[in-house]
């Protein structure tokens, strides 16, 4: 039901078309080093090669993840095309109008991102014959590091940290793939999709881009219908999630001291990024829900940080024994909380 030729269209307008600079740096090189650093330094054990780094534009960058958006959302327009079948005469024309609006929903969302994203280990949770990518975007990476002038070799291998550690995570931790598309699973097979008023009807099939970006700034055009069962598990997503890349954060931060030449002030460059957000630039990332991923960042590394700092490498790398070892989401603000409870569960059995 979703038109994902449109969605495509939508992504490339959205994502602008800068060109593929030379990063000057052998990103190659630095994913090769980061592994043996990061292994080295979390004692998990990958199973597998590294995936080879590709160096793409956000055009490219889009077009992966529009891919990854069809196998998540199908399910999820299929039960909207279902509800309006008993539209009668209406259900052909109000499906491919629903169609286009989820399609320029997805495009604008994922061609945003396209803007941001510095690098990407590419996974899919529901489609695991997909080979894993890892995938760096050449223009926001020299963006960057020209904007925050900071050391360009220092901060490419740093990302790269970040990114490796990821494939670290999931081909090191068995069950951390089928637990997170589990999740997911369960998540999208329930929840409903509901067209913001006057939205889908003012939506041809093919629209104008720009009066798409208009109408998306103004408020969105689709919103998800969640019950109290759906909300326990993103509750559970959402934890899971910042642990997974508050983990990132700590290892990065952690190895990035011992091993970069130029490490001082990265750190402090990116938060002093994150928090100049013009005042459009943050209602638009509310919007799209990038405050939680921020969010993510920030609890899962404070979390991460914090154990570490009382109790070691090991007391953190129990969060990878198995899903029940997994903080609750309100345990992140209070890791103290999350180690007693494991405790008593450990004693009681």
């Amino acid at each position: 039901m979703v038109d994902w030729s449109l969605a495509r269209q939508i992504a490339r307008f959205a994502a602008g078309r800068p060109g593929e600079p030379d990063l000057g740096a052998d990103i190659g090189r630095m994913v090769h080093d980061a592994a043996g650093q990061v292994s080295g330094y979390t004692r998990l054990e990958p199973q597998g090669h590294v995936p080879a780094p590709e160096v793409v534009g956000r055009t490219e960058w889009a077009e992966i993840n529009i891919g990854t958006m069809s196998a998540l959302l199908d399910p999820v327009g299929e039960r909207l095309g279902d509800r309006l079948a008993s539209a009668g005469a209406l259900a052909g024309p109000l499906r491919a109008a629903a169609g286009a609006t989820l399609a320029a929903e997805v495009g604008l969302v994922v061609g945003y991102m396209s803007q941001r994203v510095l690098g990407q280990y590419e996974l899919s949770l529901l489609q695991p014959e997909i080979a894993p990518r890892l995938l760096f975007v050449a223009p926001n990476l020299d963006h960057l590091v020209r904007e925050m002038q900071v050391d360009r070799e220092s901060f490419l291998a740093w990302v790269a940290l970040h990114e490796v550690t990821h494939v670290v995570q999931f081909s090191g931790v068995p069950w951390l793939r089928e637990h997170m598309g589990g999740l997911l699973t369960q998540y999208l097979s329930t929840v409903e999709v509901r067209i913001e008023r006057g939205a889908a009807g003012g939506l041809p099939s093919f629209p104008q881009p720009a009066k798409i970006v208009e109408s998306f700034r103004e408020g969105g055009l689709v919103a998800l219908v969640q019950t109290r069962e759906q909300r326990e598990l993103m509750n559970q997503i959402q934890a899971t999630m910042a642990v997974v890349e508050g983990y990132s954060e700590h290892v990065m931060d952690v190895v990035g001291a011992e091993v970069l030449p130029a490490y001082e002030g990265l750190r402090e460059a990116m938060e002093r990024r994150r928090r100049s957000r013009s005042a459009p630039e943050r209602a638009l990332q509310r919007l799209l829900g990038f405050d939680l991923k921020l969010r993510q960042y920030e609890l899962g590394k404070r979390f991460c940080d914090a154990v570490v700092d009382r109790h070691g490498l090991e007391r953190l790398n129990r969060v990878w024994e198995g899903p029940e070892e997994l903080p609750r989401l309100s345990e992140l603000e209070r890791p103290d909380a999350w180690i007693a409870r494991r405790e008593r569960t450990r004693a009681a059995a």
